[in-house]
């Protein structure tokens, strides 16, 4: 349960320091007093974003404190277990906020992220505010009521998931359908461009290849000339230097001419020209281009161009190409066993959902006639015994959340027939259905603190009284805050809190306080006579107090 709440520097929150108690927690005080500072300061420390500006004026920071005392098997061990946060069965949840967004947050004073936080804040406390009669008037949310009420969790779960299994499948189905009809359209175009281009077989890399083949090929005649007159040169060259070296052969005959070192230079050249002209006559061997050879290279280079002009692609772009075409082809002739294929999955598919989905709606029907057998046991204390409360579900086409749609339909007067709630109850009346329902709704409440915000509004007298039973019986298993403006229902509090504002040096500023016995006769009988309490309105009070403490 929630132990004390602490609160500094808080919107219109000097400092309020909160022990409360286990049981039924009432708080009181006059409209625009600032109670809602009070939730949202609660709110905030439990890892909500809270709203803009919540730091009061002149601040350096705000700070939120709260205590909870809890067993040791509660939910929250195992959040904190996971966020490697220690506990004791004491958890203390502190969080900061500054004027510039920046906020902190802390569990038994080690820093947490706010994700732990709200996760805290949902096994910690359960708040039913003042908008949540527009989830009951909101035909879209009664399903999701009937289903939190239900457990239906893993089964939803379990649906939703072979729901997108389905449509997954419906989409292979339909996308193959689409793909195969295509490529029918184009079978005449596909089975000519395939045979074309599986003639023409193209090969990656053949382009650059061809055009430099081709470019060497042209090259060719223009070198070979001067290759040739190099050639013819340097033989007669060679020949000359014969006929020089037999010439100076003769005449170092005569002694003491100093040839011999000519002799052996010119003897050095005629090997050297040996070797050119092995070159020349080699390098002519390659030069020599079979001009049939050329026009074929240029054929193929042309063709491999003119194809990929055709279908908009690079040359080397055309081998993938005709492997997409051919697959295409391929598609056409697999198509009906393919299709078949995908049918049969998607057939399973829908086995899989249609089964998860019947389950769920099996339980939605068997655990809408037991939420209608709670209502009635809990909307007659309520002085709403003759109301029917009608849990109705029907088909629905299928979806991720099943194949129901639900609503409530109620009746407020014997005989009258059923109708939807938004028409048929009155707002006191949805007051009631709403604590009912969220009584009903309310499975784990072991260790939970629910607040209710002005759950009473619209109803007075009996019925108000009735209300504030009733919150008194849900608060022997689970500590409840009540923010009223009921004085039945502050009547039943085992502890009373008084929300009031004031202007103290030119600021407005909101106190919370714990109410002593004769402070709280005079805040009920203020909330039954209104500014000036007389003593027939304090005798009303006490006889208030008195019933409450008998009940």
């Amino acid at each position: 349960m929630l132990v004390s709440l602490s609160i500094k520097d808080m919107l219109l929150i000097e400092r309020v320091e909160l022990g409360f108690r286990a049981g039924l927690n009432v708080l009181t005080g006059e409209t625009g007093a600032g109670k809602s500072i009070l939730l949202d300061s609660l709110g905030f420390v439990l890892g909500r974003r809270g709203r803009a500006g919540m730091v009061r004026q002149g601040a350096d920071m705000a700070e939120v404190i709260a205590v909870f005392e809890l067993p040791m098997d509660h939910a929250v061990a195992g959040i904190l277990d996971e966020a490697g946060l220690p506990f004791d069965g004491q958890l203390i949840l502190r969080r900061l906020n500054y004027p510039d967004g920046r906020k902190r947050g802390f569990v038994n004073d080690r820093a947490c992220s706010t994700e732990v936080l709200n996760a805290l804040g949902v096994a910690l406390v359960e708040v039913h505010g003042q908008q949540d009669d527009r989830g009951l008037l909101d035909a879209k949310a009664h399903r999701a009521l009937l289903d939190s009420y239900a457990g239906n969790e893993a089964m939803l779960a379990r649906v939703a998931k072979a729901w997108r299994a389905l449509s997954l499948a419906e989409k292979a189905l339909q996308a193959a359908r689409d793909e195969i009809s295509a490529a029918k359209e184009d079978a005449e175009y596909l089975e000519h461009a395939v045979q074309e281009l599986a003639a023409l077989a193209p090969q990656a890399g053949e382009d650059e290849s061809l055009d430099k083949q081709r470019r060497h090929m042209q090259a060719a005649d223009r070198v070979r000339e001067d290759v040739s007159k190099a050639a013819t040169a340097q033989s007669t060259a060679e020949s000359q230097l014969h006929d020089a070296l037999r010439w100076l052969q003769d005449a170092a005959e005569t002694p003491d001419l100093g040839l011999d070192a000519p002799l052996d230079a010119m003897s050095r050249v005629l090997i050297e020209l040996e070797e050119v002209q092995q070159g020349v006559e080699a390098a002519l061997v390659r030069l020599d281009i079979n001009p049939y050879e050329l026009e074929q290279v240029e054929e193929r280079l042309f063709a491999l161009r003119a194809m990929a002009r055709k279908h908009n692609v690079l040359p080397d772009e055309l081998p993938a190409l005709l492997a997409e075409l051919q697959g295409r082809m391929q598609g056409i002739s697999e198509g009906d066993s393919r299709i078949a294929e995908l049918s049969e999955q998607r057939e399973r598919a829908r086995g899989v959902y249609n089964a998860a989905a019947d389950t769920l709606h099996q339980n939605r029907i068997k655990f809408a006639k037991r939420l209608d057998k709670a209502m009635h046991a809990e909307l007659a204390p309520l002085k709403m015994e003759n109301a029917i409360f009608e849990t109705v579900v029907v088909p629905a086409p299928p979806r991720a959340s099943g194949v129901d749609e639900v609503s409530f339909r109620v009746s407020t007067n014997p005989g009258a027939p059923a109708g939807d709630i938004g028409k048929i109850a009155s707002g006191g009346e949805l007051s009631r259905f709403l604590l009912a329902l969220k009584v009903c709704l309310t499975t784990r409440s072991a260790g939970l603190t629910m607040i209710f915000d002005e759950i009473d509004r619209g109803v007075g007298g009996a019925t108000a009284d009735a209300v504030g039973r009733r919150l008194a019986a849900v608060a022997l298993d689970a500590q409840v805050l009540v923010v009223t403006h009921s004085p039945q229902v502050a009547a039943m509090g085992q502890g009373h809190y008084v929300v009031s504002k004031s202007v103290k040096h030119g600021q407005t500023r909101t106190d919370v306080s714990e109410l002593s016995p004769p402070e709280r006769l005079n805040e009920i009988a203020r909330m039954l006579a209104g500014d000036v309490v007389s003593d027939a309105a304090r005798a009303a009070a006490s006889e208030l107090l008195k019933n409450a403490a008998t009940s």
